[in-house]
């Protein structure tokens, strides 16, 4: 059985993902997170007509069904998996509006905008074979564990047949309807250009790899928009099984070679649904996450524009980070790995930035979640404001800790909690490091995997914990079967 981890749920597409599943996966959101559209709100419609007439709303109201908004990236098996979640939903009466491919932001930029909940289907930097589904709740907030927690008991209930119906399937026009909006990724890209608050990108040269994902099409129609001079676009020709092969956030190498064969000032890497972004200076040198967050905390700082002069960020954040940001007077805030609890602590504390090392990061004054073309747009912002290359800009922005990261494929992650040997090796590593490093191990929250992070005074002496420490987890957890 599915189950949720740090970003919906994920598995590989036709098999732990059938369609059979997701369709009983969109009968658990209609009932644990559909509730009737707000008065006026614009739902489907089946008059194609009345479609292509429709305002920049939307399409005709649904008549106050429940209604949700699903979107999905370009993998080969999304349109089946879409095809069976809108099943689902609409089989428990709810309304859909089908946006297509989209990126993961652009989905919750239209949920907030209706105040209605929505779904991606997809599995963000994941191959082509995986599939997922992720959801947001009404106004474009991704779900707290506890309501997770009910949708996974649902699906379970369904599933398995447990229990009577509270009430009849709906039939007649009570069955959910499923329709299109034409002018939902238009309306998404005015939203993303209008961040920059009338400022333009003029006279500066960006390359963009899109990573043959979702925003494959709306990342350089933004850039273009914005002012720039779009000089080179990478992973632009999805076909179902090239997404985030050998391209993107994951695989910056041939947008650094772009960047400096075209002369262009940054590059822009996203991953497969653009919710998280990776830059290559003008010299073909990749900026991380850390170096993202620490550049924008300072400038937000700087400006007045920081709330609580706090940042968040998660526990795989380097050392050096929390140096720069103690050096420029800046709060940092640590929680769990995955955007979901970035924005947990922002919205309880009314802070306005978080982030991760690979690269979601978080406007929460400008957007309900993490969105890579947002986060590029104003990363080539402030180079156009400050007026100097990235390359020095982040190589001042913070220094940092030599950090070894490796994924180790293990037959039971979900063990990794009583593994006795594995937790004496991280307690021997931490006191050889003390204060001049540290130790971070934690299940994937959507792969059979477990991360293993060492950060310490040399690369030599990192990697030599991180030996011992998979040595431990292979020992303990035992190799996957092949």
């Amino acid at each position: 059985m599915l189950r949720f981890g740090t970003d919906g749920v994920r598995g590989l597409a036709n098999e732990e993902l059938a369609p059979e599943v997701v369709l009983a996966l969109g009968r658990a959101a209609a009932g644990v997170l559909g509730q009737p559209s707000p008065a006026g709100n614009p739902g489907p419609t089946a008059d194609p007509a009345a479609e292509a007439g429709a305002t920049a709303g939307g399409p005709t109201p649904s008549g106050g069904k429940p209604l949700f908004i699903l979107g999905r990236d370009t993998r080969r098996s999304g349109p089946l998996l879409q095809a069976a979640l809108a099943a689902g939903l609409a089989a428990e009466g709810a309304d859909v509006i089908d946006v297509g491919v989209m990126p993961t932001p652009a989905v919750a930029y239209l949920a907030a905008e209706r105040g209605v909940p929505a779904a991606v289907i997809s599995a963000s930097h994941n191959p082509y074979w995986d599939n997922g589904v992720k959801f947001f709740s009404a106004g474009g907030a991704k779900l707290p564990d506890e309501v997770e927690d009910v949708l996974e008991r649902e699906l379970k209930a369904i599933v398995a047949g447990a229990g009577k119906r509270a009430r009849p399937l709906p039939t007649g026009e009570a069955v959910g309807a499923i329709a299109d909006d034409p002018g939902a990724l238009a309306r998404y890209e005015r939203s993303v250009v209008a961040c920059l608050g009338g400022r333009t990108l003029e006279g500066l040269r960006v390359a963009l790899d899109c990573a043959n994902g979702a925003a494959w099409r709306s990342a350089p129609e933004i850039f273009a928009a914005a002012g720039a001079e779009v000089v080179a676009v990478l992973g632009a020709q999805p076909d179902g099984t090239n997404i985030n092969d050998h391209c993107g956030s994951t695989d910056p190498r041939a947008l650094a070679k772009a960047v400096v064969s075209h002369g262009a000032d940054l590059g822009l890497a996203f991953d497969g649904d653009a919710d998280r972004v990776i830059a290559v200076d003008a010299t073909g040198n990749v900026v991380d996450g850390d170096r993202l967050l620490a550049l924008f905390a300072t400038d937000l700082g700087e400006r007045g524009l920081l709330p609580g002069r706090t940042v968040v960020v998660t526990v795989m954040t380097n050392l050096g980070f929390h140096q720069a940001m103690a050096s420029a007077g800046v709060k940092v805030h640590t929680v769990a790995v995955g955007d979901r609890y970035v924005l947990e602590a922002l919205d309880a504390n009314g802070w306005a930035l978080g982030g991760e090392q690979s690269g979601h990061i978080v406007f929460r004054s400008l957007a309900t979640t993490g969105d890579g073309v947002m986060s590029g747009l104003l990363l080539a912002d402030l180079v156009a404001r400050r007026g100097e290359p990235l390359a020095p800009l982040a190589a001042a922005s913070m220094p940092r800790l030599p950090q070894v990261l490796r994924s180790v494929a293990v037959a039971d992650r979900h063990a990794l909690a009583g593994a006795r040997e594995v937790w004496e090796e991280v307690r021997r590593t931490e006191q050889v490091l003390g204060e001049r490093g540290r130790v971070v191990l934690r299940p994937s929250g959507t792969e059979p995997l477990v991360r293993v992070m060492v950060e310490a005074p040399t690369e030599d002496e990192a990697r030599a914990a991180v030996d011992r420490l998979v040595d431990a987890l292979r020992t303990s957890l035992g190799e996957p079967a092949h």
